[in-house]
Parts: structure tokens; sequence; C-alpha cells
């Protein structure tokens, strides 16, 4: 579903080059749970924004679906993201004068989606994660692990084929961050790819498979 081809991703800051990721090759098969690990700066993060279509690579391939998404427009990589991937993070990217109905129905009006069925799409989501009393409450009404489950539904509206998770539960106290991880693994039962990016191992215990990452570099797997 997602592979990568000696990415590297080198940023300028000034005079000084930063690589953050170096000759990275990596690929995701559809319906997997994949973690990725490792210390601050290793390069995670930037690596998930390039398999989600938020970053391009400086040097190296990235196809999707058999895509090689480097031959894509901006245009075209942002329809790509909305209909095939839906992003989790782990500050929840809420709009804070936004409801929780509201911020779940913004990609499905990004996408066109007609008012009737976005409202349909948008109940269910709301049932789903117990939110149903909580549909007209802005971010700020809601506590941390109710915004990670708008965040969630709000990911899921366009019925997307990969969630790509940053710290999903970083924010979150533990039983907020528990009931996270078993939404994130449901959703991979039901046959969606799920990309999660941890420091924590009890988080990083759901993977199939777990790749290390160190200065930009995959130093290490384990494979369940």
């Amino acid at each position: 579903m997602i592979k990568l081809e000696e990415v590297t991703k080198v940023y300028r800051m000034g005079m000084e080059e930063v690589r953050a990721l170096d000759g990275v090759t990596l690929w995701v098969d559809e319906g997997e749970m994949l973690v990725i690990m490792g210390p601050s700066g290793s390069g995670k993060s930037t690596l998930l924004h390039i398999m989600g279509c938020l970053d391009r690579p400086t040097e190296g391939k990235v196809f999707i679906d058999g895509e090689d998404i480097s031959r894509l427009n901006d245009a075209q990589l942002a329809r790509l993201r909305n209909s095939t991937i839906g992003f989790v993070f782990q500050q929840f990217n809420l709009l804070p004068r936004m409801t929780a109905f509201g911020n779940i129905e913004l990609p499905l009006i990004y996408a066109g989606i007609p008012r009737k069925e976005r409202i349909r799409r948008v109940k269910t989501l709301l049932k789903r994660f117990e939110l149903e009393d909580r549909a007209r409450h802005r971010p700020g009404q809601l506590s941390g692990g109710q915004q990670q489950r708008v965040a969630i539904a709000r990911a899921l509206a366009n019925e997307p084929k990969i969630i790509l998770a940053d710290e999903p539960t970083g924010n979150l106290d533990t039983a907020s961050g528990k009931t996270v991880i078993e939404n994130l693994v449901k959703l991979n039962k039901e046959g969606i790819t799920v990309i999660v990016v941890t420091h924590d191992p009890e988080v990083a215990s759901i993977g199939h498979r777990i790749i290390y990452l160190r200065d930009g570099k995959i130093v290490g797997e384990e494979v369940k």
C-alpha cells in the first residue's frame, strides 16, 4: 500500500543542513498495524508526514497504491490525502471555534459530500465514539480524551484506507490513552491500515511490526 525507496529529507536552516531522513526504504502492507519508534529528533514525524503526503522528500520516491506521488501536483496531493488518508495528531488539531460536529464534518465539506450524507456520517461517527451528547461542544469544553476521539472521528469521516497517528496518546491521561489505543486497534481489525508514531513501549505493543529510527535511518525492525 505504501512504499518508500531511498527517501531522504533535508532541511536547510541558514547555512546548516539537517538530514531528517537518510535513505529510508520501507513498505507498509494493506491492513498492517505498523509502529514507528525512536528518540526525539530521529525523524519519526518527518517520515509520517512524507507517507501522509504532507511533505515531499528531497530525494527518493514514495508510492501509495502503486502511484508515484512525486508526479502529483499540490492539488492532486490534497485530493489524495482527503480521500485516502486520515490523520490523528498529538495536539488534536481541532478548530477551536467549531463544535465537535463541525470539526468532524469539515473534511466532508472539502470533499464535496452532499449535506444529507455529511450529517448521516457525522452522526454515525459521534455515536460510534460515544460523543453524541458532546456534538455541540467546542474543543475547549471537552476533555483531552474526548478531543482525541473527535479527532479520530474526523480522520474517519472520508472513510480512508490509511490512518496515520502521531503520538496519539502523548497529551492524554492513562485511561484516555488506553481508549484511544483500543479504538485504533479496532479500526485496524476492520481492515484499515494504521501507522502509529510513538515513544511509548505500551503503545508500541499493539503493532504487528515495529520500525526503529535513529538519526533519520532505520536501525532495527521487530515483527510479531
